[in-house]
């Protein structure tokens, strides 16, 4: 019986690059095709695991094979393993040198670490959509940036503006009718907008994110937003907060805006303003509130209930 392997793998557009921990077998490059990369998988031992680093859309063919085929895969936070190749000493950084590195990584830590687990096409498809609206939105606000004040473009300027607004309303609609597709997917979006604050694109992405990974609770769910603090205390020293920004920066980012327009509201503001006169900088309240709404949300999925505002003044602590 052949011994499971611990096998890292440097992914890039045209090709992969494995190497095993074990040393058992050699280092060697596969074409980032399936015909390739199932050939691959066949000569690996049953029970397996696969590390790789999380790079755009290059790595999704190669993990999903592999979860198909009965290996445990672990997608990685490229600075993570940057900072273990770092702390091993290593000075080079070659395809070889990473796939090496990420072997060893989830060889000494695969215990701590989640493994993937792959969406579903209209998962993928939902996350996609959102991304791109994301990088509408941001060219939207470039190009408003980069023509102020800027004579004579103003008609090309609003004409672009045009064009972006009905693409991102295309996406939109896109969003409601995958959305709304499935009742199970309809009812929770249905759930999770009774929080005030959720509007159809937050609940939409708090949604795709919630059915997918079984978070145990809400602070699982916190810590994936990236909105949970990072503490840097040493001895007497208390160090100053700051987010880890780990995780899915879109959804952070539509959390924050969920935070800003319920600030705004009967609901929130009471909280906002009990931070706000702790003396905490409007960013850091806003924080808070992003944090309640990602935990009241996980709370409505997990429980399958709607909001309840009485609940909230309970902890203002």
């Amino acid at each position: 019986m052949q011994t499971p392997l611990h096998i890292g793998v440097d992914v890039a557009k045209d090709e992969v690059v494995a190497a095993c921990a074990e040393n058992t077998i050699a280092v060697r490059a596969v074409p980032n095709r399936r015909a390739a990369l199932l050939a691959f998988l066949q000569s690996l031992p049953p029970g397996s695991s696969l590390g790789l680093e999380a790079t755009g859309i290059y790595h999704e063919r190669l993990a999903d094979l592999a979860v198909a085929r009965g290996f445990t895969v672990f997608v990685l936070n490229p600075k993570d393993t940057r900072h273990y190749a770092q702390a091993l000493g290593r000075r080079a950084k070659t395809d070889r040198v990473d796939a090496e590195c990420i072997a060893r990584f989830i060889q000494h830590a695969s215990a701590r670490l989640h493994a993937y687990t792959p969406p579903t096409t209209t998962q993928r498809r939902i996350d996609r959509l959102i991304q791109r609206r994301a990088k509408l939105t941001i060219v939207k606000g470039t190009l408003q940036l980069s023509f102020k004040g800027l004579r004579g473009f103003e008609t090309d300027v609003a004409e672009m503006r045009q064009r972006l607004d009905a693409w991102i309303a295309k996406i939109d609609a896109m969003l409601a009718a995958l959305a709304h597709a499935s009742p199970t997917r309809r009812n929770t979006l249905k759930r999770l907008q009774t929080i005030v604050g959720v509007g159809p694109l937050v609940g939409i992405s708090l949604a795709n994110t919630l059915e997918r990974v079984p978070f145990k609770n809400a602070d699982a769910f916190v810590a994936f937003t990236g909105l949970d603090p990072r503490l840097r205390d040493s001895g007497q020293k208390i160090g100053r907060r700051r987010l880890s920004k780990r995780g899915p920066g879109e959804l952070r980012r539509l959390l924050f805006n969920a935070a800003m327009s319920g600030a705004r509201s009967r609901v929130w503001k009471p909280i906002y303003q009990h931070y706000r006169a702790r003396g905490m900088p409007t960013t850091a309240a806003l924080v808070v509130i992003a944090r309640k709404i990602a935990r009241t949300a996980w709370s409505v999925y997990h429980h399958q209930t709607t909001f309840d505002p009485k609940r909230l003044t309970q902890c203002l602590t």
